[in-house]
């Protein structure tokens, strides 16, 4: 009873639950938040208060930047339900309101994608040397090589694959491998680097323009999927998590690589990095409500920390996303 009332007592106010909408979509920073609800910083800054709290709300400190996050699924589930019914049942009630925060939020995925294609379209032709300033990408990929086994992989999807190097790399094990990347330069660079290679069953390695958050692929069509250091440049990494999740077969895997937490600032700015590295708790809770299960990750120590994180779907399942 009195875990009801805190919550029942942090939701009765409508700001408040327009941030847990609002949270719902994507994780925000309190500026970027602030801006979607048109209100002061101090302002918005006391409401998520509150709501953090009540554990509904988990505040990420990154540099400068304090990012916001839904908090326990367990509190947040029924909450959500009702406000879904309520929806349903009396659309009166999704107002102007609703409507505009939800066409500022989309000014705000607007400018972070904008940013973000903007500087791949200028630092294409240098992506692989950039990836490798902190921990050399021989070092990572023979880790790689050591984590995935050097057995056959079966189909292999590469999420953000850059200029390709994960697919040439183990195209020689793959069955078929097809890569995603939202930049045309990345994959005009990726397609000269791979015209010559092929799969271990003799196919072309695919590439396609596609969005993380929505690959075309069904579910149950990949058996290893990787997120070699994209993650980071991700505005929703849980929903990246799920969707990399949902292709997979039962017995796949997924393989994140990307920095531990860090607080090189200048990274988020110069070379456009939503997030300042991951914890190991952080993404096991990813893992876990994508129905992956985590193996131990590994660590490449150098000017900054590499991880190498690996989540499998049991054999007796599908992804908790369909």
């Amino acid at each position: 009873m009195d875990r009801a009332l805190i919550i029942f007592q942090a939701l009765a106010e409508p700001t408040r639950l327009r941030i847990l909408r609002l949270l719902r979509e994507m994780e925000l920073s309190v500026g970027e938040l602030a801006q979607v609800l048109g209100q002061s910083q101090p302002r918005v800054s006391r409401h998520v208060k509150v709501l953090a709290e009540a554990e509904l709300v988990e505040r990420r400190k990154e540099g400068s930047w304090v990012f916001l996050a839904l908090g326990d699924e367990n509190d947040l589930e029924p909450i959500f339900a009702a406000l879904d019914h309520w929806r349903r049942y009396h659309e009166e009630d999704d107002d102007e309101m609703g409507r505009a925060d939800r066409q500022r939020l989309q000014a705000v995925r607007n400018v972070r994608m904008g940013e973000a294609e903007d500087w791949f379209e200028v630092h294409a032709a240098e992506w692989d040397a950039i990836r490798s300033l902190h921990v050399s990408e021989q070092s990572v990929e023979s880790a790689i090589i050591k984590l995935v086994g050097d057995g056959p992989l079966g189909r292999v999807v590469d999420i953000g694959t850059g200029t390709g190097r994960m697919l040439e790399l183990l195209a020689p094990q793959c069955e078929s491998a097809i890569g995603f990347d939202r930049s045309p330069s990345m994959l005009r660079l990726a397609r000269v680097k791979l015209e010559e290679n092929r799969t271990a069953d003799g196919e072309e390695i695919k590439l396609r323009q596609g969005n993380f958050y929505a690959l075309p692929l069904a579910a149950g069509s990949a058996d290893l999927t990787i997120l070699h250091q994209a993650l980071r440049y991700a505005q929703h990494p849980a929903a990246v998590i799920a969707e990399s999740a949902r292709i997979l077969s039962p017995g796949g895997r997924l393989l994140v690589v990307d920095f531990a937490l860090h607080d090189r600032e200048e990274l988020r700015t110069r070379d456009a990095h939503m997030y300042l590295g991951f914890s190991d708790e952080r993404m096991q809770q990813w893992f876990e409500a994508a129905g992956l299960e985590a193996d131990p990750p590994v660590s490449l120590d150098g000017e900054l920390t590499v991880k190498l994180w690996m989540g499998r779907l049991p054999l007796d399942q599908q992804s908790r996303v369909t």
